[in-house]
């Protein structure tokens, strides 16, 4: 039987403290402020936006919106990023994505301070987290870490393979695993025979959005699995990138979907507006 890996017991206790941390930055009449940014009308975004103030108002910090037509014009974008990097009551900045075809999201995120990328996706950041240097990580990546972390499992010397390459999950893992001395694999929709590869791995991290895209079969005996995830059917069931029910007597430990990955992301974006607001203040 495996261990299941309690990302939202983890989330409240690591909350617990980021409170504490909050309220001494207080005592010094310093109160983090987060400002995030949404451009159009997706709704799985307007969840997570919502989920973020939430999470804000939790720990104590102060949280700005700005909700952009879909209309928008790059340079009233960055109009707004740029008034936002010279405010020096706003400490962390976020751009939520997806955002409508027409605006540049990568050119965007190169617009937003280094010094308030919260997020982890400035170029500047992501190449300081490349070279080993101290930097905003970004979120999810982040949330696995302390995951692994708090279940003492060492990465040094393991086969890691992570499914999926994208910036926001796939590469800055790949980075994070490296700098703990793992082996690291990215597959992706280009790679023949998955696996072949997967059935090798030590650890296993799915993140592809393609529900129950790993199987019992594709994981060797005792392997450790880390769900990123979140998939719905047509009933609004959620499922991860893992086949959970299947996986779960043969692995030696697995994130659950929900209560695994996912409220570690938020937390974590908690965690960096904290870091960023005493890098600028103290």
């Amino acid at each position: 039987m495996s261990i299941i890996m309690n990302g939202k017991e983890l989330s409240a206790e690591i909350r617990s403290e980021l409170k504490k941390e909050v309220n001494r930055l207080k005592e010094y009449n310093i109160i983090p402020k987060l400002a995030v940014i949404m451009v159009g009308d997706d709704k799985a975004s307007q969840i997570y936006v919502r989920n973020k103030s939430r999470a804000c108002d939790d720990i104590g910090i102060q949280y700005e919106e700005y909700l952009l037509p879909s209309t928008i014009e790059e340079k009233e974008l960055y109009s707004i990023i740029d008034k936002l990097n010279k405010r020096k009551d706003v400490n962390g900045i976020l751009l939520q994505s997806p955002i409508p075809k027409h605006l540049n999201i990568d050119k965007a995120f190169q617009r937003i301070s280094p010094e308030k990328d919260v997020d982890g996706f400035n170029p500047i950041n992501v190449g300081k987290l490349s070279l080993g240097q101290d930097t905003f990580v970004s979120c999810t990546p982040y949330g696995i870490i302390k995951i692994l972390e708090k279940y003492n499992i060492n990465l040094e010397g393991t086969n890691a393979v992570i499914v999926g390459r994208s910036n926001i999950v796939g590469k800055p893992l790949a980075q994070c695993f490296l700098a703990k001395h793992a082996t690291v694999t990215i597959c992706h929709s280009r790679t023949k025979n998955i696996e072949e590869i997967t059935q090798k791995a030590d650890i296993v991290v799915v993140a592809l959005g393609k529900s129950k895209f790993l199987k019992e079969n594709m994981v060797k005996d005792g392997a450790i699995v880390i769900d990123v995830g979140i998939n719905r059917d047509e009933q609004g069931k959620i499922s991860g990138d893992a086949d959970y029910e299947n996986l779960k007597d043969k692995v030696s430990y697995i994130t659950p979907v929900p209560g695994g990955v996912g409220p570690m992301t938020i937390t974590m974006l908690m965690n960096n507006v904290i870091k960023a607001t005493k890098e600028q203040m103290l």
